[in-house]
């Protein structure tokens, strides 16, 4: 079976000399692993467009269970990431999270549509790294199944208070007074008015607005928080290149 779509290459490990394997997210098919014969030879029209972080338009072939891409021409190369280590660990760790959380030989276009646009703000220097983490981090969880509730306390069903609690390890708001009233135990992280917005937008904004907010940098560092603790609870796993980017900001 041969197709053409269109995908960012997430992840490459080199197969012998001149080969490798690439993990695509997909525009049609999600996340797929493909082998690029004559890859890393550097005359090889195939070799940048292949590349981790490159977006382009893939001709694959599959053949049982592996896939073969034949051509490949980019579309995008995000240099502009190379000029930030912060901005470029950040870009792995999307694609580390993609690698997880997105869909596997089912349509992704969505999915795919957030990290490259997520990744253009960070080449162009048009967004902060803590502003496009969140966003990419609520909005991916939220696509695959794991949208938390937090449109309201869920235990009065109040909308707003001075300070809400966001209980990670079960993705839901909790009011300061139902909190102490019903003597919860459950880890907290509490968030004043502002920051609860900014977490309602991260997951319920249309798509070409997700980005488009502001919050103050102590506030943003709370939000950045509750998206990596969210995961953790959630995926029950942590990864590797957030890691080296933690130790980084």
């Amino acid at each position: 079976m041969k197709f053409i779509t269109k995908g960012l290459i997430i992840r490459e490990q080199n197969i012998k000399e001149k080969d490798k394997l690439v993990t695509i997210l997909s525009e049609s098919h999600g996340v797929i692993k493909a082998f690029v014969h004559g890859a890393k030879d550097i005359k090889s029209s195939k070799s940048a467009s292949t590349g981790l972080l490159a977006y382009s338009r893939l001709t694959l072939h599959k053949r049982k269970e592996n896939y073969l891409i034949s051509d490949a021409k980019a579309v995008k190369i995000f240099t502009g990431l190379g000029n930030s280590i912060e901005n470029m660990y950040l870009a792995q760790y999307f694609c580390e999270l993609a690698a997880v959380i997105c869909p596997k030989e089912q349509e992704a276009e969505e999915q795919l549509r957030l990290i490259l646009n997520a990744l253009y703000l960070l080449s162009e220097n048009k967004r902060s790294l803590s502003l496009v983490k969140p966003c990419v981090e609520f909005r991916l969880m939220c696509l695959a199944g794991y949208m938390p509730d937090i449109t309201m306390c869920s235990e009065c069903g109040e909308y707003e208070k001075e300070a809400m609690f966001f209980l990670p390890k079960h993705g839901r708001f909790v009011c300061s007074d139902c909190y102490e009233k019903n003597e919860l135990s459950e880890y907290k992280i509490k968030l004043n008015r502002s920051t609860v917005t900014a977490m309602r937008h991260c997951c319920y904004a249309d798509a070409d607005k997700l980005f488009s907010f502001s919050l103050p940098e102590d506030d943003l560092k709370v939000l950045n928080f509750c998206g990596e603790e969210y995961i953790k609870f959630i995926l029950e796993r942590d990864f590797k290149t957030l890691r080296f980017l933690k130790g980084l900001i």
